[in-house]
């Protein structure tokens, strides 16, 4: 069995937490501080072929993280860079997280394969405070050649289901034949993930 490992980044309070339980769980959860790193795992069918699914998200607090950017990118298959369309700090974080994606994977060490981003604008149902264009979004994916996509974890199920369902594949072609590289600690199960979630302060979305 295949493991399949995507890291999925961006600024405290952009609804990491919320893309990732609304994929395993369909709830939505508003995003929430975590004082480590996780990795949540999910046991999943890729063209007829069973795949471990571990997304890995960094703590909440800036500069909390154990693992740097540089040792994600020999761990993860892919990454899905987060950021707020009603926050342009975040946007500039994401954009900042792309950059150094980009260039640290254009090191020696590089993996053979191009790594696989998908940069995704959250919070559309916040259209009515919104500080970044959808064309601005779409724009830095262009530059950095992501996969761009602008949603609301809040609302729409079926669209984080399928950023989720798309990057598998994508990364699954690019992260065969890989030796496995460092992986985080932290694991969580499915019923500790549900528990930590929704027994934490909720914050505001």
């Amino acid at each position: 069995m295949n493991d399949l490992k995507i890291a999925v980044l961006g600024s405290e309070g952009v609804g990491k937490s919320a893309l990732i339980v609304r994929f395993f769980t369909r709830r939505f959860i508003g995003e929430y501080s975590s004082s480590s790193e996780c990795i949540y795992r999910k046991r999943l069918a890729v063209d007829g072929r069973q795949m471990n699914l571990e997304l890995y998200e960094p703590c909440s607090q800036s500069g909390d993280s154990k693992f740097s950017l540089a040792e994600l990118i020999h761990w993860a298959d892919g990454f899905i860079v987060v950021y707020d369309i009603s926050d342009r700090s975040s946007f500039h974080a994401a954009k900042a997280t792309v950059y150094q994606i980009r260039e640290l994977h254009l090191k020696p060490t590089k993996r053979d394969a191009e790594c696989v981003i998908f940069l995704v604008g959250n919070k559309e149902d916040l259209c009515h405070a919104r500080e970044v264009a959808p064309e601005e979004g779409q724009c830095l994916a262009n530059e950095f050649h992501c996969h761009f996509y602008e949603l609301s974890a809040a609302e729409q199920y079926q669209e984080v289901a399928l950023i989720f369902s798309k990057m598998v594949q994508r990364a699954s072609v690019n992260g065969k034949a890989k030796e496995r590289r460092r992986r985080p600690s932290g694991s969580k199960s499915m019923a500790k993930l549900i528990n930590n979630v929704f027994g934490k302060r909720r914050k505001s979305v």
